[in-house]
């Protein structure tokens, strides 16, 4: 069911080569650490992305358990994808060490009601998703096992408006952290 939620949701994103990693839905931190991120940066390595999102170990505004270990075993990914020390085994031609760019955690000003705290890093750049915030909510209403939250999710999103935020976790560019507000300012081709 919820292969077929996302699947629905991608196509309202029109997301192009969505890929599923098969692990079971509220367990990840039960997940060997290892096998996970060993995944993620074979994918990193393959579709060598100039920029990665992830969710912070704070769980984003739900905190949900999920969120955080996802934005743990992203971090992780991040960093090992470019070492050729890191997952040795996975090198060969096509598939070799890949430096992403920037890491972003999506960050907020607020929790949703009647859940347990999370502290979140601050905003470094806000983006104007403009009329997209419908298909934003849309995408989310395709995740039907999660109606009990629609509403809770499109008040919130309408309150936030047309912006999403986002915390620079790291960068291959060190420096100071300036305010953005574009995710690809500064990237190299």
């Amino acid at each position: 069911m919820r292969k077929r939620e996302f699947a629905a949701s991608c196509e309202i994103l029109r997301v192009s080569n969505p890929i599923i990693l098969d692990y079971p839905d509220g367990q990840l931190y039960r997940q060997e650490l290892n096998r996970i991120v060993y995944e993620l940066t074979l994918q990193i390595r393959r579709y060598r992305p100039h920029v990665m999102l992830a969710f912070g170990p704070d769980g984003g505004v739900t905190g949900h358990p999920d969120h955080s270990m996802a934005g743990v075993f992203a971090a992780l990914a991040f960093q090992w994808a470019g070492r050729s020390n890191r997952y040795a085994d996975q090198l060969q031609p096509g598939v070799e060490p890949h430096r992403t760019q920037k890491l972003y955690y999506g960050t907020a000003d607020f929790m949703l009601p009647g859940r347990q705290p999370a502290t979140f890093a601050p905003q470094t750049a806000v983006i104007d998703i403009g009329n997209h915030l419908e298909t934003k909510i849309a995408a989310f209403k395709a995740h039907t096992s999660q109606q009990p939250l629609w509403g809770i999710f499109e008040e919130n999103a309408r309150k936030r408006g047309a912006q999403e935020m986002f915390h620079l976790g790291a960068s291959v560019k060190p420096g100071p952290i300036k305010n953005e507000t574009d995710l690809f300012d500064g990237i190299d081709e």
